[in-house]
C-alpha cells in the first residue's frame, strides 16, 4: 500500500507522528533509446574491431546521453562455458559497459542480466543509468526464436529512503523475425502473440511499460503491429508515438511501399551501399522500415507519475533527407555533429531511436516517520552541526545515530546520550540533502535535512 502525506513548513502532528520541514524532489526526464546493432561482438569482427565499434557507440551515446538503452541483435554472448550460440566473447556485455558506456560517463551505467534460452545467434541487452534507476528483476522471459525479457526498473526518487514510494518502469527490448514471406510473417506474429500472452499472465493491464526495438514490420496492418496497438484486451493496448499521440502520421501506414511518408523516422538503413564501409550490412539508404517504441496507456496518461513527452520520439541522425542515400551523403546532414554522423555510418547499418519520459516528483517527503511514544525534532537546514530537540520519552536513553546519503549510504555515525535540553552533533558535510537516523529503544526515527 502506498501512503502519501503532504508536508507544510510548520510542524504537523498526526497522532504520535511528527512531520517537520520537508524537502521536495524536482521533476526529472528519462531518455530511452533502442538500437539495432547488427553483428556487434561477432568474432572475428565482420565490421570493425570490437574496440573500434565500442568507440563509435561511445560517440553516439555521449551525444545522446540516454538513461535507458536497449541494444538489439548483439551477437550472442555465451551464457555458460561451451555455449556456441554466437561468436561474441564471454562477458562481452561488460566490455560494452566499460568501453562504450562508462568510458565517457564517469561510470554511471549498469547492464541488466540477459538470457538466451532460445539459443539464438543474437541477444538483446538493456543498460541503464544507475544514478537514476535500479534493477528490480526480470518479470517475464519468453523464448521464441529469440528471448523477450521484460525488465523491471525502479526510479530512485530523492525521497525514496523516507517515503518508500517506489515508482516502477517495465521495459522489453526485442528484435522480431525478419522477412516478408508468409512463413516469416507468421513466425513474427507468433513471437509477439506469445510474449503478449506471457505478459497477460503477469499483469491484469499494462503498467508503466515500453516495448522497443526492430519489429521488422513493413506496414500498420501486419498482425504484429495490430497485436500491439489493437489487442483484444484493451488493458494491453499500446501506442506508437509518431501516430498517436504526436499525430505526425495517420493510419493506415505502409512505410515499405511509401517511405517518403515517414522519411524522418526510417531506421533501415544508414548506408546506400551494401559493400561500404564493409559488406556486413545492408544498403539502399533509409527506405524500408522504421523501428518502434510502443508505450502503454499508463505512460500516455501519466497514470503513475511517468508520461511520454509529446513529440520527443526521434530517429537519431535522420534529418528526413536520407531516402535512398547514406546518413553521411550530401546534402550535408546537420541533425547531429559530424563525428556522430560518421559513427552512425560506421558502427552499424541501422539508426537508433529515442524518446523522452517526464517523471513527476513524489508528493510526499516526510521528515520524520515512526509511531513512537516520544518525539525528536532536528534543526533544518543544518550548518556545521545538527541540533536535536528530544521529547521527554527520549531523556536518559543512549541512542545510535547515523548520517547517510540520500541513497542510504552511511557517511558517519555515533552514539548520543539524551540529557535534558538541546543537544548538538558536529558534522562536516558538503551542501546537499541527507538522512539522519536515530535508533531508540522503541523504534528507528528517520529525518531528512538539508546542509547549507
Amino acid at each position: 500500500m502506498r501512503v502519501s502525506i503532504s508536508i507544510k513548513a510548520a510542524p504537523i502532528f498526526i497522532g504520535a507522528v511528527l512531520c517537520f520541514s520537508a524537502v521536495f524532489a524536482q521533476p526529472d526526464t528519462l531518455k530511452v533509446m533502442a538500437y539495432n546493432v547488427l553483428y556487434y561482438g561477432d568474432t572475428p569482427p565482420c565490421q570493425f574491431s570490437h574496440s573500434t565499434e565500442h568507440s563509435y557507440l561511445a560517440t553516439i551515446l555521449q551525444y545522446e546521453k540516454p538513461d535507458i538503452v536497449g541494444l538489439d541483435k548483439v551477437e550472442a554472448i555465451p551464457t555458460y562455458v561451451g555455449d556456441a550460440s554466437g561468436s561474441a566473447p564471454m562477458g562481452f556485455q561488460d566490455s560494452i559497459l566499460q568501453s562504450a558506456f562508462n568510458s565517457w560517463s564517469g561510470g554511471i551505467y549498469s547492464v541488466c542480466p540477459f538470457t538466451n534460452a532460445s539459443a539464438a545467434d543474437n541477444v538483446d541487452l538493456l543498460f541503464y543509468n544507475h544514478n537514476k534507476l535500479g534493477f528490480a528483476g526480470i518479470i517475464s522471459s519468453y523464448a521464441n526464436i529469440t528471448d523477450f525479457n521484460t525488465y523491471k526498473l525502479y526510479y530512485k526518487d530523492a525521497d525514496l529512503s523516507t517515503t518508500h514510494d517506489t515508482l516502477f518502469l517495465y521495459v522489453t527490448p526485442n528484435h522480431d523475425k525478419s522477412g516478408t514471406s508468409s512463413s516469416e510473417l507468421t513466425a513474427r506474429a507468433e513471437q509477439i502473440s506469445g510474449y503478449m500472452s506471457d505478459l497477460a499472465s503477469k499483469f491484469t493491464s499494462l503498467p508503466n511499460y515500453i516495448t522497443m526495438g526492430d519489429f521488422n514490420t513493413h506496414n500498420s496492418t501486419e498482425q504484429v503491429y495490430q497485436e500491439l496497438v489493437a489487442p483484444l484486451n484493451p488493458g494491453f493496448k499500446m501506442y506508437d508515438p509518431p501516430y498517436f499521440p504526436d499525430g505526425i502520421y495517420t493510419y493506415p501506414g505502409n512505410w515499405d511501399t511509401d517511405p517518403s511518408a515517414c522519411a524522418k523516422n526510417m531506421t533501415f538503413v544508414t548506408r546506400a551501399s551494401s559493400s561500404h564501409p564493409n559488406s556486413c550490412g545492408n544498403g539502399g539508404g533509409a527506405a524500408l522500415w522504421y523501428d518502434h517504441m510502443f508505450i502503454s496507456k499508463s505512460l500516455m496518461n501519466n497514470t503513475d507519475r511517468i508520461q511520454y513527452v509529446a513529440n520527443s520520439y526521434t530517429t537519431v541522425g535522420n534529418d528526413g533527407n536520407r531516402l535512398g542515400i547514406s546518413v553521411n551523403d550530401a546534402p550535408t546532414n546537420t541533425s547531429a555533429p559530424p563525428a556522430v554522423i560518421t559513427a552512425l555510418y560506421d558502427f552499424t547499418d541501422k539508426y537508433p531511436i529515442t524518446a523522452k519520459f517526464a517523471v513527476a516528483p513524489s508528493t510526499a517527503a516526510t521528515l520524520s516517520v515512526g509511531q513512537v511514544d516520544g518525539l525528536l525534532r532536528i534543526s533544518n537546514p543544518v550548518g556545521d552541526r545538527i541540533r536535536l530537540f528530544p521529547a521527554s520519552a527520549l531523556i536518559g536513553q543512549d541512542c545510535q545515530w547515523s548520517v547517510c546519503s540520500i541513497s542510504g549510504a552511511q557517511l558517519t555515525s555515533g552514539v548520543i546520550h539524551f540529557g535534558g535540553g538541546v543537544q548538538e552533533i558536529p558534522v562536516s558535510l558538503v551542501v546537499g540533502t541527507y538522512l539522519f537516523k536515530v535508533t531508540s529503544r522503541i523504534a528507528e526515527h528517520t529525518y531528512l535535512f538539508t546542509k547549507i
